[in-house]
């Protein structure tokens, strides 16, 4: 109870996409009489889990000042070589994917700090290259869960809701009170919200952004893992765009593309107001891609309202 205290005190219910979050549910409650049901709730956090796992990291890198855009080609990977290595047991398939995201995410870290190369760039590489790499190992065919526990996990539940649910909300707590309870998490916002302050406080700007990278590395991996289970399968394009989707969510959420602000609050805020959208429209009959159209102004209009009422000021640490 005191840490879900301690997560409403983040700013959950006072933050601006919370009341657009609210706004979708009422709107989508009243077009159709389903949406409400615990069924169709249990979709949506199923759904957005793959999304939610992804923008967690997404927004540590972020508010470091950094991104990373090849969290879609490292669920990718992680998906095929955890569907490609069972016949090597499953444990070790779904070590190895999870080690893969790490490694991914601790090359973009330590390019990033030992070179000064920008983030984007060097991500945008990795994304390529992870990419290509995805294609040599699976020849360009998809995999098939050849171990039927692996795909029963998937679409196992505890009592009435999907164990892939908890396991995002659960990360999503856990990644909300490190970011607001620990060190690490203060310094994410120092390094950036100013590195030359970090720097001086004695704050090791570099280890502190690798950490980062890891951790979005890990959780793309792990994402991989879960929509592989939720398929049965994997393929070579999987995860593709996913990035994009990612970013969306987490800018929706509040953090800031120049780094130094943002909350794990407001990044699910932000990953549950896309998955409302995507499941009312697509409940109402709405074409798929009128949610692109609407995503895309909804963006660009946070963004330019962000810029307009944003008043210059020293950005402190906060969760």
């Amino acid at each position: 109870m005191t840490t879900l205290k301690s997560f409403l005190r983040g700013g959950a219910f006072i933050q601006p996409i919370w009341i657009f979050v609210i706004a979708l549910f009422v709107f989508f409650s009243l077009m159709s009489e389903y949406f409400l049901s615990l069924g169709n709730i249990n979709n949506i956090l199923v759904q957005t889990s793959t999304i939610g796992l992804l923008a967690l990291g997404m927004t540590y890198v972020m508010i470091n000042g950094n991104i990373d855009l090849s969290v879609g080609a490292t669920l990718g990977l992680a998906a095929s070589l955890a569907v490609g290595l069972q016949p090597l047991g499953l444990t070790v398939a779904v070590l190895a994917a999870l080690a893969a995201g790490i490694v991914i995410g601790a090359i973009n870290g330590l390019i990033v700090w030992k070179t000064g190369v920008n983030a984007f760039i060097v991500t945008l590489g990795a994304m390529i290259g992870v990419r290509g790499l995805i294609f040599v190992y699976t020849q360009e065919q998809s995999f098939y869960a050849s171990n039927f526990a692996f795909v029963d996990f998937g679409a196992s539940t505890i009592g009435p809701f999907p164990v892939l649910a908890i396991i995002f909300l659960a990360c999503t707590l856990i990644m909300h009170l490190v970011l607001k309870k620990t060190g690490h998490g203060r310094n994410t916002f120092a390094v950036g919200g100013n590195p030359e302050a970090a720097m001086d406080a004695g704050i090791r700007i570099g280890r502190n952004m690798l950490i980062n990278f890891i951790i979005v590395g890990f959780f793309a991996a792990l994402a991989g893992v879960l929509l592989a289970t939720q398929m049965g399968a994997s393929t070579p394009n999987l995860g593709r765009d996913y990035e994009l989707w990612t970013i969306t969510a987490v800018v929706l959420g509040g953090t800031k593309l120049t780094g130094g602000h943002g909350s794990i609050s407001g990044t699910l805020g932000g990953v549950l107001a896309i998955g409302i959208l995507r499941n009312g429209m697509n409940m109402m009959q709405v074409p798929a891609f009128y949610v692109l159209v609407i995503l895309g102004a909804i963006l660009i209009t946070v963004l330019i309202i962000d810029q307009r009422l944003n008043v210059p000021t020293a950005k402190g640490v906060r969760a």
